[in-house]
């Protein structure tokens, strides 16, 4: 089943086609790191790695790369405030970040780039713009993007969405990373030293001073993926200014379509409400732990609505997620619990081929779900069938056949390849011991009981003992 993904550019479900046959780049925009992420940040790092184990799961070779923001104007202003470094600072919460995106299982980016460590890429990308007519330097020394210019060389600025241009506030001109929805004004790409950043300072052509938030951005993922590349992901907040901003400077540079596929995740609500300390429904991930919830039911609750659905978020919510995943707990220990068990009567060929099929039903099913611009609903509905299906055999039998069970881990595995709810298993048995386990099962078949206690004592001494069964034997460490 092909890929089908909702593009921002073209506002329509469109087949996924990289530019490179099955190798992807893939470009997130990161933290800001200057406090712990919240709740809504982690919707939309959740829904880039589903984008990721999705693309995975399809058969492309992906380079994910997401940036971190390390300077922009809350982070001086903190910096000053606490009367630290710009490093010292940023990076207790960068190592925060990073240990809370391992928590909630999603798969670490190929690339971190760190905008300070990336200024003579900023630097170059910045003077190609001057070079062609689209930016320029102000009296107050700092260089701005001209949208006029932009738009008088033929370019379209509002890519991503309508942008009524005749109705908005155009000419004006702004040095802070963020303005005004309603504005169309001159951004900042290089600003000009001044007292409050302290030793946040870098020296350029224009003289001292330092990276705009957007410019960040468009060095980083050109010099990661090039001056085109595939997708493009982020919340659906920074369709503007930002990512219409990236477009234009990088457009601008580089005379080249940017990104193909743009993809936005929808704004998260907390308790019904937009999140805010003063509401106390502003929630870290670790705000949440300390609650007594794991990561992984807040990635489970995470993914419970489309990407594209502004989602309510509750604990409720979470209570009802640890009630879902012990569902699926149970149902997998119990299979983990049969496939462990090395049995001594001959498979049963047509319940193993019943196995198979529902087993490749259900994958048909989730990749058919999954596939369609990521729907969750749909493939959350198919996984918990199979839950519902694969516990009726439980009851039916009390018991499920090695090569059955096994048939229904794999199945299990490769959704939850896409998913990323799963535990992991309590006991991997090596290869070792369960060739061993297997040669002792045919020492007794044999009536060779003295070889048969001599490697359960081999064993025993190698940690592991075997317990015997009604229908063979399994394992425990010990």
């Amino acid at each position: 089943m092909a890929l089908k993904l909702f593009n921002t550019l073209t506002r329509s479900a469109q087949e996924f086609t990289p530019l490179h046959g099955k190798k992807v780049g893939m470009y997130c925009c990161g933290p800001t790191v200057y406090d712990f992420a919240h709740i809504g940040n982690w919707r939309t790092f959740v829904f880039a790695d589903l984008v990721r184990r999705t693309l995975e799961f399809s058969g492309y070779d992906v380079t994910h790369v997401m940036n971190i923001t390390d300077v922009e104007d809350k982070i001086i202003k903190r910096v000053r405030e606490q009367k630290t470094t710009l490093r010292e600072f940023t990076g207790k919460f960068e190592t925060a970040f990073l240990d809370d995106l391992k928590a909630l299982g999603c798969r670490q980016p190929h690339q971190t780039p760190r905008a300070t460590e990336h200024i003579p890429e900023i630097i170059a990308l910045i003077e190609k713009l001057v070079a062609r007519g689209v930016a320029y330097q102000a009296a107050d020394g700092s260089v701005y993007f001209s949208i006029e210019k932009y738009r008088g060389c033929g370019c379209h600025y509002g890519q991503l969405l309508k942008l009524n241009l005749d109705e908005m506030r155009a000419g004006e001109r702004v040095a802070s990373d963020e303005y005004e929805k309603e504005s169309i004004a001159d951004f900042a790409l290089w600003k000009a030293f001044v007292p409050e950043d302290g030793d946040v300072t870098w020296d350029s052509p224009w003289g001292k001073g330092r990276p705009g938030w957007h410019i960040e951005c468009s060095a980083m993922s050109i010099k990661a993926l090039g001056e085109t590349f595939d997708l493009h992901l982020g919340g659906e907040d920074l369709k503007f200014p930002h990512h219409e901003d990236e477009i234009a400077q990088s457009e601008g540079a580089t005379g080249k379509p940017f990104v193909k596929f743009w993809l936005h995740g929808a704004h998260l609500l907390v308790e019904g409400k937009k999140m805010s300390k003063s509401l106390g429904n502003y929630f870290t991930l670790r705000d949440l732990v300390a609650k007594g919830f794991t990561a992984r039911e807040v990635r489970y609750l995470l993914l419970s609505a489309h990407y594209r659905e502004t989602f309510n978020f509750t604990l409720d919510g979470l209570t009802g997620a640890k009630s879902a995943l012990a569902r699926i707990d149970e149902c997998v220990s119990k299979l983990r619990q049969s496939a462990n068990i090395v049995g001594i009567v001959q498979p049963d060929q047509i319940k193993l081929q019943e196995q198979q099929n529902a087993c490749s039903n259900m994958l048909h099913d989730f990749t058919d779900a999954i596939t369609n611009d990521l729907n969750i609903s749909a493939a959350w509905a198919v996984v918990f069938e199979w839950v519902r299906e694969t516990n009726k055999r439980f009851k039916k039998n009390n018991h499920m056949a090695n090569d059955a069970a096994s048939v229904s881990l794999s199945a299990w595995e490769k959704v939850d390849s896409v998913l990323g709810v799963g535990k992991q298993a309590d006991i991997e048995i090596p290869e070792e011991i369960l060739s061993l386990a297997k040669t002792r099962l045919e020492a007794k078949g044999n009536r060779d009981f003295k070889k048969a206690d001599a490697i359960r004592d081999e064993l025993k001494a190698k940690g592991w003992l075997v317990e015997d069964m009604p229908l063979g034997f399994k394992f425990k460490k010990l």
